[in-house]
């Protein structure tokens, strides 16, 4: 099949979370199964124009605001995936991907209305005649819109779309004097079967209403986004399209992230000798400035610091749960009242707590592979990352049942990780010491890193799901 994949952020070209990720690994799976597969991106300031080659192939998109124009640049990273990266730099030649200090852009509208409509003229100026067109969050969510509406071209006569909603909180919401700005028909601004949502323009609400399927990461996220407490007001438009929604589970890049390979750590290990995690324990206290102590188990997180991941229920339980003997690492960057409030329990805990407020790749690492227990108490989580990154490390996952989590941890007794159910302290607090007791049997303990690390989370499993659904449509 020839796939055309569209995204907003692709790495290492660029990142914000979770999507750049699976930008970057997904369509090199697809390649590596024989697709022939080309990834639509913007080249933003921070991506460097020397290791990319002109196409000779430029766009020109007229909206009602104007004439916008732009090369198409390329980087073959194999011989069946490219990248081409649309240049613009009134749109994409500032600081910050979607905003900056200061919020949001202003134009972002106009900004991944380029992204979208630009990704399939690409295709047309460079020939290239997709059977699938892969879209990713509302920033492509105009894609399908285009599709479903009439875009001209031969090169696009044969593609189905297909819509994937990494986190359904962002929305892509714009006043509705976007529809002239853009020049989308008014008509389109309905309830029912366009764009409109609660008198806005919602971008997202456009790619799920006409894409040929929708997916999700991760099965579970797919059945709570279709019910009123997970849905963001979407449900009943997901309910009605239940028919084409699929949960698919991410996958991770298992070069980067594997304890025996991985050049961040000061010393490798495998199942079947984990030697090695002792001494990555023992660095990772000390680059804390943490005492060690055998006895005391080492909980870490690793985390964008939001509402989302549940880092305010967390720094209501810790107090309690470090006056038992305990450590507890945090590396991550995000809500100035959660990055305080590490702060702070570090000051109160500095023999047992140590924080690092910022993205540090090599000590992230470090905290998978020398912590002892991992915790995700996310109100909500769509798939997830880390966990899986913990259970290939022999890092024992504590998480909150919800979305993919719930997919990749078994919280059974034989299981490979602890799983509670309520948002509430005492649920957390209770998981934390059902991991303190875990801890105190060697050997149990070892079994459950052990579980943990014969799962495979590779890109392979998730890529195949894809393909039998692209074949299907």
């Amino acid at each position: 099949m020839k796939i055309l994949y569209v995204a907003s952020e692709v790495t290492p070209f660029s990142k914000t979370g979770g999507l750049g990720d699976v930008a970057g690994s997904l369509p090199a799976a697809l390649a590596e199964l024989g697709h022939e597969v080309k990834i639509v991106t913007p080249r933003y300031a921070s991506i460097k124009t020397d290791q990319l080659t002109p196409t000779g192939h430029h766009l020109e998109l007229r909206f009602p605001f104007g004439i916008e124009r732009g090369p198409i640049l390329s980087r073959r990273l194999s011989p069946n995936l490219e990248v081409l990266f649309l240049e613009n730099e009134h749109f994409y030649g500032r600081g910050g991907i979607y905003g900056d200090a200061w919020g949001e852009f202003g134009d972002n509208h106009r900004r991944f209305a380029y992204l979208s409509l630009g990704a399939l003229q690409a295709a047309q100026r460079l020939g290239f005649h997709p059977d699938i067109i892969h879209v990713n969050d509302w920033q492509t969510g105009l894609v399908p819109v285009a599709l479903q509406r009439g875009y001209q071209g031969t090169a696009l006569a044969r593609a189905r779309s297909v819509f994937t909603i990494h986190n359904l909180a962002y929305q892509g919401q714009f006043n509705k004097h976007v529809m002239e700005d853009l020049g989308l028909p008014w008509e389109l601004f309905n309830a029912e079967h366009g764009l409109e949502f609660y008198d806005t323009v919602n971008f997202l609400k456009g790619g799920i209403q006409f894409a040929d399927a929708l997916t999700t990461v991760s099965p579970t996220y797919a059945k709570e986004i279709q019910q009123p407490d997970g849905g963001a007001s979407l449900d009943g438009l997901l309910r009605r399209r239940q028919g084409v929604l699929t949960g698919i589970l991410n996958g991770i890049d298992v070069h980067e992230w594997s304890p025996e390979t991985d050049t961040y750590l000061p010393a490798r290990y495998g199942a079947n000798d984990l030697s090695g995690k002792a001494v990555c324990r023992r660095e990772l206290l000390r680059r804390f400035g943490l005492r060690e102590d055998t006895h005391a188990p080492v909980f870490g997180i690793v985390s964008r610091l939001a509402w989302q991941k549940g880092i305010d229920l967390l720094l209501e339980v810790l107090p309690q749960a470090l006056h038992s003997d305990i450590r507890f690492v945090a590396v991550g960057s995000g809500e100035g009242q959660y990055e305080e409030g590490l702060r702070a329990l570090q000051h109160h805990f500095p023999q047992q707590v140590g924080t690092f407020i910022g993205f540090d790749q090599g000590l992230s690492h470090l905290v998978e592979a020398g912590a002892d227990f991992f915790i995700m108490p996310s109100r909500y989580e769509p798939c997830g990352l880390n966990q899986m990154y913990s259970l290939r490390y022999g890092t024992v996952p504590i998480v909150r049942a919800t979305g993919g989590l719930v997919d990749t941890v078994d919280g059974g007794l034989d299981g490979n990780g602890i799983l509670f159910e309520a948002f509430h302290p005492t649920a957390l607090l209770a998981a934390l010491r059902r991991a303190q007791a875990l801890y105190a049997e060697p050997e149990r303990l070892l079994a459950f890193r052990r579980r943990g690390m014969g799962r495979d989370f590779s890109w392979a499993a998730s890529a195949r799901k894809y393909e039998r659904l692209f074949a299907s449509l």
